[in-house]
């Protein structure tokens, strides 16, 4: 049995004091080592105990390092670990706030763990197209077995502490006093005198481990195979049934084989640029303006779909319609989508009610009196919203912000049906709004700074990617996906099928193909819209009127059993039916064009250059305030694969002189209409 310890011996507390989420730079990797060294030697001290501060243990490694020397500057992530397992005297990790990435290698590293309940642990590595690089992948299976690992490897979302209890991860899990919680853990394993615990010197059940990798890369979705990173994971954790030092150098090799993949290159790039994109220019900096009571005009799908985000962000909401069936129907959308919420165990039963508390559902304009904020959800026409905003004009108090949910109308047209144009703003939801994180916030031309600021702050406040854009039809994202969408009809003229260009550009990346896109959203949608732009359309233009006949013979997409594609018990056809295919050809012949068949890549590289030289010219009008917003956009509104970066990132892995010659090629065959951007604007965009 072994003796106690002497009471003067005392528990070493090392605080990670890297503000303000605990970054694991170079400086703190030093701070560890040293500290855990000079404790070590101290005598006095029986045990170790790594504490961060409530907002983070650690967040992980320093992204602002990664392609620096600094990255690699020792002593590096593995060893500081190192240094912790080969410590004589126990590390106990006191984790609250987050441990992700790195920041939970470090505790993997520790010989104990102890956390909040509150606490989240994660490893969001994959979103950055890597693994994790310093033992996760070889110590989380040792721990929590192979399959779960997986899982929360493969997610790249934070799990809270309170539902890792019993999975093996944890050694502890508190509510409160987590440093006194650790230190007696601490001492506990001083005076235990055995051999200290390792996450290292576990094993892991060859069998098992096979069995939960081959389940994983049977779930994987087109997505995931296309990224480099998911099947790198696999073959890390497969790994983790070899020898430790093994598996560690599998893991490695596969790490910095990742690091310098183009995929990761256009993740770390995409994370950057979105950080950017919160930030407005200088000459608009402003505090924003009140921002607790939210008021949305209409309620059918979009209006009830910004009031559920308003609502679960802790907003005050109110509705307002002219109909009451309307109102009706969009209250009860709002009650289903938590009631399906406490159903899934998403949220407790006791916060949905406490939400749909803050719902007022109305019929009088009066109530605009009392919000801050006012947003108008109706029917995407200048007529309607004009109306509309001249009713908001007489009932909304003197300073609230009013804000438009528009796609592709100006804002200046409905800013003008009021008398405080410097009060109104553009916010442009995607469907579903509760949903879809990208939020266009557009500036119009008296759009006063402190409505530009609040309309960013309220995207923040829903948890959503709010992008600045300047207002011009289609602002950044539509404007770009309409050049994308003509070439694509393009296409069908000269050679491909719709199921051609869906299959080809899915297989780059895009979560769907144009026209199973057009399908799923109506093709009458755009058909109005052309039908409303005819007349100022200029008749050189190169026109593709196949979408209107399809909507003339009554295909209207999903909703009509037929579009694009023919619909049987819901379920798309894999290949467009003949009546699809004779309008196509119909429309070739009109034009005298000799079809000929298009090859994926070809349809690719039409695809993307579309989109590129769209990007130049709405850059040089100044749409887009950063070229990266660009990226932002077009990656979370639009289906962009990540790991490509976005048409701007692209662009620029490619060779200038190979990309100018093909986009003068583009332009040329496209006939007039389709600008061709300017050498000096793709500088701009691509430099």
């Amino acid at each position: 049995m072994s003796q106690p310890l002497p009471t003067a011996l005392r528990v070493e507390r090392i605080e990670l004091n890297a503000p303000p989420v605990n970054s694991l730079g170079i400086a703190l990797r030093r701070h560890i080592v040293d500290a855990v060294r000079a404790a070590e030697a101290d005598p006095e001290v029986a045990a170790i105990v790594l504490i961060g501060n409530d907002k983070a243990f650690s967040a992980g490694a320093d992204v602002s390092e990664f392609g620096t020397p600094l990255q690699f500057e020792t002593p590096m992530l593995r060893d500081v670990i190192a240094t912790l397992e080969g410590c004589s005297k126990p590390v106990v990790a006191a984790i609250s706030g987050v441990a992700l990435g790195g920041g939970l290698e470090l505790a993997l590293g520790c010989h104990a763990r102890v956390a909040l309940a509150s606490a989240r642990l994660g490893t969001p590595e994959i979103q950055l197209g890597l693994i994790p690089g310093s033992g996760a992948t070889q110590k989380l299976p040792r721990l929590m077995g192979p399959e779960k690992a997986l899982a929360m490897m493969l997610s790249g979302q934070p799990q809270a502490a309170a539902d890792l209890s019993a999975s093996g991860l944890l050694d502890q899990v508190v509510s409160q006093d987590l440093w006194a919680a650790a230190s007696a853990l601490a001492l506990a394993l001083a005076q235990d005198g055995k051999v200290l615990p390792r996450a290292r010197d576990r094993s892991v059940d060859a069998a098992a481990c096979q069995a939960a990798v081959d389940q994983a890369s049977a779930r994987f979705n087109p997505r995931q195979r296309a990224q480099p990173s998911y099947q790198a994971l696999l073959d890390a954790v497969q790994a983790s049934a070899l020898p430790f030092d093994a598996g560690m150098q599998r893991e490695r090799e596969l790490f910095l084989s990742l690091m310098q993949s183009g995929e990761a290159a256009a993740l770390r790039y995409q994370f950057r640029v979105q950080r950017e994109s919160a930030k407005l220019p200088a000459h608009l900096s402003a505090e924003p303006r009140a921002l607790e009571r939210v008021a949305v005009i209409g309620a059918g799908t979009m209006g009830s779909g910004i009031a559920i985000a308003a609502l679960e962000a802790g907003l005050q909401v109110c509705l307002l319609e002219q109909s009451g069936d309307a109102l009706a129907r969009g209250s009860a959308r709002i009650a289903e989508h938590f009631a399906s919420r406490v159903k899934a165990g998403k949220v407790d039963s006791a916060k949905a009610e406490r939400l749909l508390g803050c719902l007022t559902a109305t019929l009088e304009w009066s109530a605009l009196q009392a919000t801050d904020v006012v947003i108008e959800a109706v029917f995407e026409d200048l007529a309607v919203k004009q109306s509309v905003f001249r009713q908001i004009d007489q009932h909304a108090r003197p300073g609230a912000v009013l804000a438009t949910n528009t796609s592709y109308l100006d804002i200046d047209a409905i800013a003008s049906a009021t008398a405080r144009a410097q009060d109104v703003v553009g916010l442009h939801f995607f469907s579903p709004a509760n949903v879809m994180k990208l939020l266009e916030v557009v500036q119009g031309r008296d759009s006063a700074p402190d409505v530009i600021a609040t309309g960013m702050a309220l995207g923040r406040q829903l948890k959503k990617t709010p992008i600045l854009c300047g207002n011009a039809f289609g602002f950044i994202g539509n404007r770009i996906y309409n050049a994308y969408r003509k070439q694509c009809e393009f296409m069908l003229e000269d050679g491909a099928w719709p199921e051609d260009v869906d299959r080809a550009l899915t297989d780059f990346g895009f979560a769907m193909g144009p026209f199973a896109v057009a399908d799923l959203s109506g093709l009458d949608i755009a058909w109005r819209m052309r039908q409303a732009n005819a007349a100022s359309r200029d008749p050189r233009e190169r026109y593709v009127h196949i979408l209107d006949r399809l909507c003339e013979m009554g295909r209207m997409g999903r909703k009509t059993q037929a579009g694009y594609y023919s619909y049987a018990d819901g379920k798309p056809s894999p290949a467009t039916d003949e009546v699809v295919r004779e309008v196509i050809v119909q429309a070739a012949a009109e034009r005298g064009i000799v079809r000929v068949p298009l090859e994926a890549g070809a349809i690719q590289r039409r695809a993307l250059l579309a989109m590129v030289n769209e990007a130049a010219l709405l850059f040089s009008e100044g749409v887009a305030h950063r070229a990266g917003d660009i990226d932002v956009v077009l990656v979370n509104g639009y289906g962009f694969p990540s790991w490509v970066g976005g048409p701007v990132h692209w662009a620029r892995t490619q060779p200038r002189a190979r990309l100018e010659q093909e986009l003068d090629q583009l332009i040329a065959a496209n006939g007039f209409g389709a600008v061709r951007a300017t050498p000096a604007m793709l500088v701009r965009l691509l430099d």
